[in-house]
């Protein structure tokens, strides 16, 4: 289909969207029915085609009826238009100084906060309209009113409002398949429900109020009047609906370029900005609504298959030619039915999958207070209220901190009389954490040893203060006190005097990061093209230096007998760090890597012993009970067993190795994989399976698991992700570790059993 071609039968559905809400629009905002089509026609002509996104549709917009509607009350009809005209005034000035992207600089749940406070306000009102009624002056007085509205309801006024709300509803859910499965996405839901309540109202001969239009679109046109009031509150006014527009406009853009199809440009953030002022000023001057991007629009363009903002203008041209030629059908529409739209309309703004969004990230207490807020106080206020909240909120976030302590089992060094503590402050730590901080270290007794870990992002002087006194009281009394840093040296620096910028020192790499990753002064040049003794030995100093001072008194009880917790059973593969992924320490795991951490089956040919003499030994001796065995993504064991043993075959003993995984492409193959799933990691979470299975097949581990003596546990490390899963034996399936926060970023979890 030619782009041409799209875009005509795009700018159609568009146009069969933006009618009606057009009309719903300007009847709650309280401004002339002529109003809606003018600021419809003004968005698509000029501001699709001066705008800096070429798929998004401008016009009137929901989010913007309770400005308009309080600024017709306090100004009027006329002087209104002034307050649109200056606003786009005001976007051409902000736009011409590109600061377009600072608007996003606000908060997403104050923005959904505030759409889902209008979408409130504008039910309340309409729902009166609906039933027969007239909104009252604030959404307080229509909650108030709104029993006794029900309680005496104009019978046909509530069955076209009733029927509208019905078909909006039915309308997406009709089958897909048949006859008629392309209606609903050829035709827009909202125009066969205001045409299914206008031929109701017609046919039955119901007395209902109609919508009111002039002959022509400028038939009481005058020129704009200038508002009459404090200047002040004039001034807010045009900021008001100057950066509402254009917050809305500008996440409308950025919503719409997530979703814009190839081939089709980025948008241009401040020309957008530029042009929905340019349409501003010219609808303000005829006569018409403020204009923003609307979602609505935009996304049934996108949907129809738009390509280029041709479709956006032609929207406007069908709405100009409608208005002029068919006046006497448009005055036939009920308000009850334009009402019963808006209606459904604002309960969309309420989304409710933005708070689940929201309460991932702690902010729906924002979203909630800019909500009632705008309900109860008006929008102005209730988005400051937002602000404020989400204000709060981030304040919070920068200080926060946590601070815990465990009693250790006293090293040899210490005297057998001397305890040991061990305490961790993490966060940011300012005078409103010394409270917290010193509490607890107040509570350590006199003369113990203590290891304070300052891992913190910041220490101001109050803080260093509280715990330098704390720690020379604290060794008066004849304790110890070993104070290790794990970012910056907040606590040494201010000891030391050095007053030089955090920046000028940075952060030694943590020791955990890979050799090519550092670039110290053991090592001054590139570690790639460093032998790889230096690169080891390097890392053994670095381990005397810092680290080996820490573990001593550890490794000292340790030294007599090793205890182990857990059996793990893992790859070689030089990605996989078991102490990392476990964030265990010497003497907690017993650990066999071999290749494609696979387990050879009992009587398996070729015969190997290798893993069940470490299982063996792990369980009979060192009185292990837990035995795990975990796999991860991007093998290379597992791959070469899906390419069929062909790339390693020049290997002799890896292929008689990779014998023992053949269990593993079997079940594989007789495994459904998933339309989504990569075969290789399916692969290598179905191997973690097999060889838990592989562990039973020897009689006497199999006896003691079934006694429940042994444990078996399976695991899977994402190495693109870093996050571990975990694997429930009854289903089959791999799932987040029970009991923390769900990451937005896992990759897809799904493995058949």
């Amino acid at each position: 289909m030619s782009t041409l071609r799209r875009d005509v039968l795009a700018s159609f559905v568009v146009f069969l969207v933006a009618l009606p809400l057009s009309l719903g629009i300007a009847v709650a905002s309280g401004a002339p029915v002529a109003a809606g089509l003018i600021a419809a026609v003004v968005g698509g002509i000029v501001a699709g085609a001066l705008g800096g996104s070429p798929l998004q549709v401008s016009g009137p917009a929901a989010g913007l009826t309770v400005i308009v509607f309080s600024l017709v009350q306090e100004y009027g009809w006329r002087a209104t238009c002034t307050i649109t005209l200056l606003a786009g005034a005001l976007q051409l000035a902000l736009g011409a100084a590109r600061v377009a992207r600072a608007a996003l600089a606000i908060s997403p749940a104050v923005v959904h906060g505030m759409l889902a406070g209008i979408g409130a306000v504008i039910v309340l009102a309409q729902v009166h309209v609906v039933l027969g009624g007239n909104p009252q002056e604030s959404s307080l007085d229509d909650l108030r009113e709104l029993p006794g509205q029900l309680a005496a309801p104009h019978t046909h006024t509530t069955l076209l409002g009733g029927l509208t709300i019905l078909i909006l509803l039915c309308w997406n859910r009709l089958p897909k398949r048949g006859r008629f499965g392309a209606l609903p996405r050829l035709v827009p839901g909202p125009l066969p429900a205001i045409a299914a309540a206008t031929a109701t109202a017609w046919v039955l001969g119901w007395e209902t109020a109609r919508v009111d239009l002039p002959a022509t679109l400028l038939e009481d046109w005058t020129p704009p009047v200038l508002p009459h009031g404090p200047p002040g509150g004039i001034a807010g006014a045009v900021v008001s609906v100057g950066v509402v527009a254009a917050v809305a406009s500008l996440l409308c853009v950025v919503a719409v370029d997530r979703m814009r199809p190839a081939g089709v440009p980025r948008s241009d953030l401040d020309k957008d900005l530029r042009a929905q002022g340019v349409a501003n000023m010219v609808s303000g001057f005829l006569g018409g609504l403020p204009i923003a991007s609307v979602i609505v629009r935009s996304t049934a363009n996108l949907q129809a298959g738009a390509r280029t903002r041709l479709s956006s203008v032609l929207h406007g041209v069908w709405v100009l030619v409608l208005a002029l030629a068919c006046g006497p059908v448009i005055e036939q529409i009920p308000l009850s039915a334009l009402a019963a739209l808006l209606v459904v309309l604002g309960c969309r703004l309420m989304d409710l999958a933005q708070v689940r969004d929201l309460r991932h990230h702690r902010e729906a207490p924002a979203y909630f207070a800019t909500l009632g807020g705008v309900v109860v106080l008006g929008l102005g206020k209730g988005v400051l209220l937002g602000i404020g909240v989400m204000a709060i909120l981030a304040l919070r976030r920068l200080t926060a901190l946590s601070v815990r302590s465990e009693q250790l089992v006293p090293s040899p060094g210490d005297g057998p009389a001397r305890p040991r503590w061990h305490v961790v402050v993490e966060g940011t730590f300012t005078f409103l954490g010394v409270p917290k901080v010193t509490g607890l270290l107040q509570q350590i007794p006199a003369g113990s040893s203590v290891d304070l870990d300052l891992n913190v992002d910041f220490m101001d002087h109050a803080a260093f203060d509280a715990v330098h006194q704390w720690r020379i009281a604290h060794e008066r009394q004849g304790g110890r006190v070993d104070i290790d840093e794990v970012h910056e040296a907040w606590y040494e620096r201010a000891v030391t005097g050095d007053t030089s910028p955090p920046s000028k020192s940075p952060p030694q790499t943590p020791w955990w990061a890979p050799w090519s990753n550092r670039r110290n002064s053991e090592s001054p040049s590139d570690p790639e093209h460093l032998p790889a003794s230096d690169l080891l030995l390097a890392g053994v100093r670095r381990y005397h230096d810092s680290t080996a001072p820490l573990v001593r008194p550890i490794m000292a009880e340790l030294a007599l007998e090793q205890k182990p917790q857990n059996l793990f059973i893992t790859c070689v593969d030089s990605r996989v760090v078991p102490n990392i992924i476990t964030a265990s320490g010497p003497g907690d795991l017993f650990i066999n890597r071999n290749v494609g951490n696979l387990v050879p089956r009992h009587g398996a040919y070729p015969a190997d012993d290798s893993v069940m003499a470490t299982v063996e030994y792990a369980v009979n001796v060192l009185d292990i009970r837990t035995i795990t065995v975990c796999g991860h993504g991007n093998c290379g064991a597992m791959a070469a067993l899906l390419a069929g043993g062909t790339e390693v075959k020049h290997l002799h003993h890896l292929t008689r190795w990779l014998e023992h995984g053949r269990h593993s492409i079997a079940r594989f193959l007789g495994s459904e994989l998933a339309e989504d799933e990569n075969p290789l990691v399916h692969l290598c979470k179905i191997n973690v399976i097999q060889q838990l299975d592989n562990l039973l097949t020897h009689p006497w581990l199999e006896h003691r698991v079934e006694s429940g003596e042994i444990e078996l546990v399976g695991l899977y490390l994402d190495l693109p992700t870093a996050n571990v899963e975990i694997l429930d034996r009854a289903t089959g399936t791999f799932a987040p570790v029970p009991g923390e926060a769900p990451a937005g970023d896992r990759q897809d979890t799904r493995t058949p059993s």
